[in-house]
């Protein structure tokens, strides 16, 4: 069993600390008020609430799962003590129009939201979780080999991080692949076929071998467009994001 630290207690935050709790692992949870509020997170996942800075210092693994705009915002000695090591997972997607504002480096195409995330956190990030709807990571994990298995995309720069960070998504009951490097994770950003698609694994990879793995301008352009009318659509719906 591992330590395990969640930085944001929002609706994936909360979805994985069930889950890992069901499964026996320690997992120390934060937000950015603090511990004090977070007693009903507590009695509903079994995380222990903790400050920010706590949970990196716990985590084998650490979870960062908050708005992207509030990346920024973080401790700036969230990682002081953590070994170089442990992998971050970043789950975090680019909701200009209902959450973040307008973030002209996300938009050029030549970031991927995850390459912008690491560059502030200042440590090596490995993206996952941000394509699926947090009921389904919580509800439909499934053994291996069950059909209907849904497929997580996993993109880093650090061999060994990803690994560990695959076989968590194995044991949460999803099909761990290979999204390649950091900058190839705009395949499973927000706007991409991909994106809450709960795709199986055979394909999501032959999605991801269609799109290729260099960005072009025509594709940035129409995963922007679609992100744009899915944000217009749940905001008719009265769709908000916190």
């Amino acid at each position: 069993m591992m330590n395990i630290g969640i930085i944001g207690a929002g609706h994936i935050g909360s979805a994985l600390a069930v889950r890992l709790v069901s499964f026996g692992h320690s997992v120390y949870i934060a937000n950015s008020r603090g511990p004090e509020t977070l007693k009903d997170v507590a009695q509903k996942t079994g995380a222990t609430p903790v400050t920010a800075q706590e949970a990196a210092r716990h985590g084998e693994i650490i979870v960062v799962t908050i708005p992207l705009k509030n990346i920024p915002d973080l401790p700036k000695d969230l990682f002081a003590g953590v070994a170089a090591d442990v992998p971050v997972i970043d789950t975090s997607n680019y909701y200009p129009m209902l959450r973040d504002g307008h973030m002209p480096e996300l938009e050029t195409g030549d970031l991927t939201e995850s390459e912008w995330v690491q560059q502030h956190l200042g440590r090596p990030v490995v993206k996952v979780f941000n394509n699926i709807y947090a009921d389904h990571l919580q509800n439909k994990g499934l053994p291996a080999g069950t059909p209907g298995r849904i497929s997580l995309p996993v993109a880093g720069d650090d061999a060994a991080a990803k690994q560990k960070v695959m076989a968590l998504v194995e044991e949460l009951g999803f099909d761990a692949v290979d999204d390649g490097s950091l900058h190839e994770s705009w395949r499973q950003q927000p706007g991409t076929p991909s994106y809450g698609a709960d795709l199986p694994a055979d394909k999501l990879r032959e999605h991801f071998v269609s799109l290729g793995t260099q960005r072009t301008e025509a594709q940035h352009a129409e995963y922007l467009a679609n992100h744009a009318k899915t944000e217009e659509a749940m905001a008719a719906q009265g769709i908000q994001l916190k």
